[in-house]
């Protein structure tokens, strides 16, 4: 069955089931012209949005419908998630071309509604329109934030400690597997091609960071790791000093990589979609964050380098050599992946 067979008004009936994940705040869901909800008048509000095309940004035919509605949905919340915000509401827009299954979209409802359900937020409406070749999807999210609590990249210092909430690169092994169609016969290789089409946004461990008072930046890795703090570091005027052998690779990445003959720590500076945090955090208090840290998520705040006054980025070698790196991820005017 496609879209032609129940029309706009009966696919937007249909996929509304199960959107409104919280009623507080909203006065008007779906089925109006617009929305309406309230907002907290103590708080700031965030917006982000993000526009994903088929053989730009994924390959419709190597993923599931519930797999890019999960990402669709997740990358938005990791931008959220960055700046130390609640995620509060969703507008989905879908540009469907014909060849596109109700059944592919049923599931990517389902995906994205099983994420807004993890992290309490309701789908409140967007938009559909006909493509005459390729998906395309639009999200946009609102989030909020307490102004003291607001996390940018524009004030690490010289001395901070850079810092990460998990493993880089495995995204990109992930894409590669997709990329070159090799099959996922290993529990290892599926949690790399996962990591790439399910990732996960860090949005209770940014509240947790915004809420300590001692991150001075923060970003999410969905450019690299290279790329990612480059931009803290051009938006807080310092540089940067990265030690090779403290970036956190899995041990999947590693073995997947000596298979290949490839340097897992250059996977995980060059690669994207990672979307774990990437933050800067006063030397002082950084002990502390990273204990009470662990102690509340089960999981290490990686400390992978620190902030220099110099505007230069150096990667630190484990024998103490030190190189220049550059801006290796991703560039949306770069060819990409079709």
């Amino acid at each position: 069955m496609g879209l032609k067979d129940i029309g706009e008004f009966g696919f937007i009936r249909r996929i509304s089931r199960g959107c409104l994940i919280r009623e507080t705040g909203v006065v008007r869901a779906i089925g109006d012209d617009a929305a309406a909800v309230t907002g907290d008048p103590d708080q700031l509000t965030l917006v982000t949005t993000d526009l994903l095309v088929e053989r730009v940004h994924f390959l419709r035919e190597s993923t599931t419908g519930a797999e890019l509605g999960h990402k669709s949905l997740a990358v938005n919340l990791s931008d959220i998630a960055a700046m130390g915000g609640f995620a509060r509401d969703a507008f989905i827009s879908l540009a469907i071309p014909e060849n596109c299954s109700i059944d592919f979209l049923d599931a990517f409802y389902d995906g994205m509604k099983a994420l807004a359900v993890e992290f309490d937020v309701n789908i409140l409406g967007g938009d559909t329109t006909r493509s005459k070749q390729d998906l395309v999807i639009n999200i946009a999210v609102i989030g909020s934030i307490f102004e003291a609590q607001l996390l940018l990249r524009s004030g690490a210092k010289p001395g901070d400690i850079i810092v990460t909430t998990g493993f880089l690169g495995d995204s990109r092994a992930g894409l590669h597997l997709i990329l070159n169609q090799i099959e996922t016969d290993t529990p290892a290789l599926r949690e790399l091609r996962r990591a790439h089409v399910l990732p996960k946004p860090y949005l209770r461990e940014g509240r947790f960071l915004a809420e300590t008072g001692s991150v001075t930046s923060a970003i999410d890795t969905s450019d690299g790791l290279s790329s990612d703090i480059r931009h803290i570091a051009e938006e807080s005027a310092v540089g940067v000093r990265l030690y090779a052998d403290q970036i956190p690779v899995s041990d999947h990445l590693t073995a997947f990589c000596k298979d290949i003959q490839e340097d897992p720590v250059l996977w995980a500076l060059s690669g994207g979609e990672d979307y774990t945090l990437l933050c800067t955090v006063a030397p002082e208090n950084v002990a502390s964050v990273c204990r009470d840290y662990e102690e509340k998520f089960a999981s290490p705040l990686y400390r992978i380098g620190e902030i220099i006054t110099e505007r230069k980025m150096e990667l630190v070698l484990a024998d103490g050599e030190i190189r220049a790196f550059e801006a290796l991820g991703w560039d949306h005017f770069r060819p990409g992946i079709a």
